[in-house]
Parts: structure tokens; C-alpha cells; sequence
């Protein structure tokens, strides 16, 4: 043997030594049931429908990441097995862009007469979840049989439905979308906030039992704003409808835990509202436009409820629409990064969903065109849109698309709110990955 020939070889071993670590990361990983890519995700989406082709559930979910890592032990010699691929990157990694976006997005479907050319509006751009609007008598039966309708609408990816989180308005008094046989009667916020917390939680735990059986696994509620017994019913969103659980931070926060509690104990999500606090407000912002509160700071004591409600576990905080002098006064709580990204995430340090009060119909943003108000609330770091009016939907997923085809940033930010959603869903039990 020549020493050329004896080089070669050697070089053909040394590539078949290091190329070894890959191939048994791939086999290990089949073996194991873990997912294999072979294409990213919205490659080959139907036109008709933006569901992927493939039927297979593994074949399209093992993340870029997974690969990267693989590559790397391959490089290096080691063995190390790429991290495992959760629930949530399966669904999220087989969706196509549209379904994607579709996720951001919870919409309003009438109570008591669902519309089906809304509900078509919801299922052509994949909308994730939907909240019943309106005020409906008709029980928890005739509720429970409306909802499963809309829910054998949710989208399928690889052959698994993703599931819808199903929401309403269920606070009790005036605010109330749900009654009739089957649901309570829920007194008005003052009046549950004169209750001892144990008396509360487990009514609240009542009540939640019976929005689980009508069908739905998130409530909008409970009401986080302190409006001060010197504004009192002055206060147009809360205090005049007697929302508020009391006039203290202490009480507030004692009662909305106890609320929270209620309903978590019964396997049905809720909603602190309406951060950073509509307390101190005069005008309504449903119907208010430029609603401005002169009053709040970052370290305001009425922050306490929420700060309580996030420590607890809360998963999802909703952002007002009213403008903050003293924290920005330059943008709507819920398009500032400021208010969302500095003090919800960084200061209060919520992990959980961001969801928007209503950007569909409210007077506060009508300046601002649907598309706007959906590039905004994203940009500043918010995760759900809530849209009472499904007809704004198509002009807020499309200018979504267009901005992530041209932002990578803005990119970023959808996925990582997908991900929040997604998880959220995975919680309540909406996902099925085993």
C-alpha cells in the first residue's frame, strides 16, 4: 500500500467517524419518536384552506434549533441528543404563516344567534378564539350545543385539531353575557367584594363549573381596577356599572385572588383586567375617545392587585385603552411598549398572555385604521387581539402577514406570541400531542 493510499483511507475513516454521531442522533431520535424535519413550516399549504398537505403528525415538527444542536455534536464528536420537541413547537412548527397569525386573534360570535357570515369570516382566517358577545338567556345546554358547533370549526394540523379557547364576559351584574337555566345569577362586583374571600372563591368555583359545562375554558373577568370611593359611579367604565370589588387596593386584591382562585380550582382560565388600571379614569373608552389617566404611576399602590394576580399564576392580562400621562403619554396602554413591555413583562414579569381590550368597535381607537391597530398592539408587545367585530379581522391578518414578510423583529414577536397562546391552550387542555 501505497502512503498516498494509505492517506486516503485514513481521510475516508476520519469522515466516518465524525459523520457517525449524526446519523445515530437521527436514528435515536425515530427510534424514540421524536419528529424529523423535512421542510419548514408553510412550505405547502392547501390555497383553499391554509392547512399543510401532510397527514403525518411527525413528520414536519422537529425544530431548526433541534437540527442546529444535532449539526453541532455531529461537528464536535460528542453524542449529546438535540432537546426534546414540546407540544407546542409541534403545532406551532406544522402551521402555515396564515395559521399562524390566525392564533392571534380572538373573535366576537353573538351569544344568543352565532352569524354565520362572521363565524365564515373567523374560519377562513384561522382564528384561534372567540368570545361570546352580547347577552344571551338561552342556558348552559343550549349554550354548550352552539359551542361545540363553532368549535368543529378549528383548524387542523397534521390530522390534530387546534383547539379554540372560548370566552365571555361572566362578571357578575350588568356584566353578565351568559344567564338562563343552568347559570347563577351573579351579583355586581361591589357586592361580591362585601363577601369574605372563602364565600367568594367558592362561588366563583360555582360559577366556573357552570361556564365549563356550556363549553368554554376562559372567562374575561375578574375586574383589577381600583376606582377610588371619591370618583365612585363618576368612574364611567367601572364604578358606574359597580364593577370594581371595592375602593381599595387591599380589597381588590384580596378578592380578585379569591375569584381567580375560584375558577382555577374549577379548570376554567380567567383574565386580570384592565391593566395598567381604568380606576382613575372619567370617560369610558368603549365610548369614550383621548380617555386619559392623569393619576397612575409605574409604583402606584392600585398596580397591587395585579401584581398579586401575576405573582398567583394569572395567564392572561388584558391592556386598556386608555393613555397614561405618567407612565406614556404618548401612546395607548395598549399600543405602548412602555406599559406592556416594561412594566407587565420586565417589572411585574408576566409569562403569560397579553391580550388587547376590544380593537374592533371601541371609540378609543377608531383614529386608528383595524391594520393599524394590529401592527400596533403586536410592535409594543402584545399577544392577542380581541375584535368584537370579526369584519376587521382580514385587514389586521393581512397587514400582520405583509409586516412579517418585511420585519424580522416583528417576526419574532408573532412567533413568540403564538407560542404564549399556544401554551395557554396546552394548559387547558386544547392541544393533544400524546
Amino acid at each position: 500500500m501505497t502512503a498516498r493510499v494509505r492517506w486516503l483511507k485514513g481521510r475516508r475513516s476520519a469522515t466516518m467517524r465524525t459523520a457517525v454521531p449524526l446519523v445515530t442522533l437521527v436514528l435515536a431520535a425515530a427510534a424514540c419518536g421524536v419528529p424529523v424535519a423535512h421542510a419548514s413550516a408553510g412550505d405547502s399549504p392547501s390555497a383553499a384552506t391554509g392547512q399543510r398537505a401532510e397527514g403525518s403528525w411527525t413528520a414536519s415538527f422537529l425544530s431548526s434549533r433541534s437540527i442546529a444542536t444535532g449539526a453541532a455534536a455531529a461537528a464536535t464528536g460528542t453524542t449529546s441528543l438535540a432537546p426534546a420537541v414540546t407540544c407546542t413547537d409541534r403545532y406551532f412548527n406544522g402551521m402555515t404563516t396564515a395559521q399562524r397569525v390566525g392564533q392571534l386573534f380572538m373573535g366576537g360570535v353573538n351569544a344568543a344567534r352565532p352569524d354565520q357570515t362572521q363565524l365564515r369570516t373567523l374560519r377562513t382566517y384561522h382564528v384561534g378564539s372567540i368570545m361570546l358577545t352580547g347577552r344571551s338567556t338561552a342556558g348552559v345546554t343550549a349554550t354548550r350545543k352552539a359551542v361545540d358547533s363553532i368549535r368543529g370549526q378549528a383548524d387542523l394540523v397534521g390530522g390534530r385539531r387546534v383547539g379554540l379557547l372560548v370566552s365571555t364576559d361572566q362578571e357578575g351584574g350588568q356584566v353578565q353575557v351568559l344567564s338562563g337555566p343552568g347559570f347563577s345569577t351573579m351579583p355586581n362586583g361591589l357586592t361580591q367584594g362585601s363577601w369574605s374571600t372563602t364565600t367568594l372563591r367558592t362561588r366563583a368555583a360555582g360559577w366556573a363549573k357552570q361556564l365549563k359545562a356550556a363549553g368554554l375554558n376562559l372567562n374575561l373577568a375578574p375586574v383589577a381596577d381600583v376606582v377610588p370611593a371619591s370618583l365612585g359611579t363618576k368612574n364611567g367604565p367601572i364604578g358606574h356599572y359597580y364593577r370594581e370589588y371595592g375602593h381599595t387596593a387591599a380589597t381588590v386584591t384580596s378578592h380578585t385572588n379569591a375569584f381567580a382562585a375560584g375558577f382555577k380550582q374549577s379548570g376554567v382560565m380567567t383574565t386580570l383586567k384592565h391593566f395598567p388600571g381604568l380606576g382613575q379614569v372619567i370617560g369610558n373608552t368603549d365610548t369614550t375617545a383621548n380617555v386619559k389617566d392623569t393619576v397612575t404611576t409605574a409604583s402606584s399602590s392600585s398596580l397591587t392587585p395585579f401584581r398579586s394576580g401575576i405573582a398567583a399564576g394569572s395567564p392572561f392580562v388584558m391592556v386598556s385603552l386608555a393613555t397614561y400621562t405618567k407612565i406614556d403619554s404618548k401612546h395607548l396602554a395598549a399600543f405602548s411598549p412602555t406599559v406592556i413591555g416594561q412594566m407587565l413583562r420586565t417589572q411585574l414579569g408576566f409569562k403569560g398572555v397579553v391580550i388587547s381590550d376590544d380593537l374592533g368597535n371601541a371609540v378609543a381607537v377608531r383614529s386608528f385604521t383595524p391594520a393599524q391597530r394590529a401592527l400596533n398592539f403586536i410592535a409594543a408587545g402584545g399577544d392577542m387581539i380581541l375584535t368584537v367585530q370579526p369584519s376587521t379581522v382580514p385587514a389586521m391578518a393581512q397587514a400582520i402577514q405583509a409586516r412579517m414578510q418585511q420585519d424580522a423583529s416583528f417576526r419574532t414577536k408573532v412567533n413568540n406570541s403564538v407560542h404564549r397562546i399556544l401554551t395557554a391552550k396546552l394548559n387547558a387542555g386544547q392541544l393533544t400531542c400524546s
